[in-house]
């Protein structure tokens, strides 16, 4: 048996967003994901992909549905706001849908409509299982090769500059450990020095100047959080390029056209 086939898992999909979002509003619906994409809602596709890659056993989708939509869902979830509160409404949705012991759960924003089923099933199936947490990342070269003239926010370690993926893996059964401290370390992704404390000034120094190894940065993660956190570099160029604006929206639309479904 092979880790692919003993492995199970389920999905959180992010489809909510800010009811006044500018973009959702210029093309008249009331949240991002519902933006359609190659004439169908952008987290249509999302859902599409998820269900093709043949790995995904249920659907919890948090944000406002369609029908068109809750064909792929198993459990819907109203928007609570804010992403870890989403997250813990997803996965609490999920373990009332039939959540099974040692199953995995990939969380999944709403506007990567560009992912394909073959991608899902490449990034589960080289995921450690070991680890609580696992992130992919984007080489900057990978992404600018596949959609030329993208606009992505990277960081540059010392292994390369990367991109995050706009999914992640956890493990549910360990997720009120490390919450508190993610949300923690999120609401002070904004201040410097209260970021400094949180991760280290020696870190923070690193990480602006790129002498921070992909290693290093697990560690300190896994630290922070109290669980084992690792990155996952893929190849995927669509992992980690969402839609957020008109130009993503072109872009999202000529990869689309004809492209295959696995």
């Amino acid at each position: 048996m092979t880790k692919a086939d003993a492995t199970r898992w389920s999905a959180v999909v992010l489809g909510g967003g800010d009811p006044g979002d500018p973009f959702a509003a210029a093309h008249g619906v009331k949240v991002k994901p519902l933006i359609p994409v190659a004439g169908e809602p952008m987290a249509l596709h999302v859902l599409r992909a998820l269900r093709g890659s043949g790995r995904v056993a249920r659907v919890a989708y948090v944000g406002p549905i369609t029908p068109e939509l809750e064909a792929f869902v198993d459990a819907r979830v109203t928007d609570h706001g804010t992403l870890l509160s989403n997250l813990e409404a997803g996965v609490e949705a999920l373990r009332a849908a039939g959540l099974q012991p040692g199953e995995r759960v990939l969380v999944v924003t709403a506007d990567v409509p560009m992912l394909r089923p073959d991608e899902i099933r490449s990034v589960l199936d080289s995921a450690p299982l070991d680890a609580a947490l696992v992130y992919p990342v984007v080489r900057r070269e990978v992404c600018e090769a596949a959609y030329p003239g993208v606009k992505r926010t990277y960081a540059r370690l010392k292994d390369g500059t990367f991109t995050g993926g706009n999914l992640f893996i956890l493990d549910p059964a360990l997720i009120g450990q490390f919450l508190p401290r993610l949300r923690d370390v999120l609401a002070a992704r904004k201040a410097p020095l209260k970021l400094a404390g949180l991760i280290g000034p020696g870190v923070l120094l690193r990480l602006v100047t790129g002498r921070l190894t992909v290693a290093a940065l697990e560690t300190k993660v896994s630290a922070l959080l109290g669980v084992k956190a690792r990155a996952l570099i893929t190849p995927h160029a669509a992992v980690g390029t969402d839609v957020d604006k008109d130009a993503d929206l072109l872009l999202a639309e000529a990869a689309l056209k004809g492209a295959p479904l696995s």
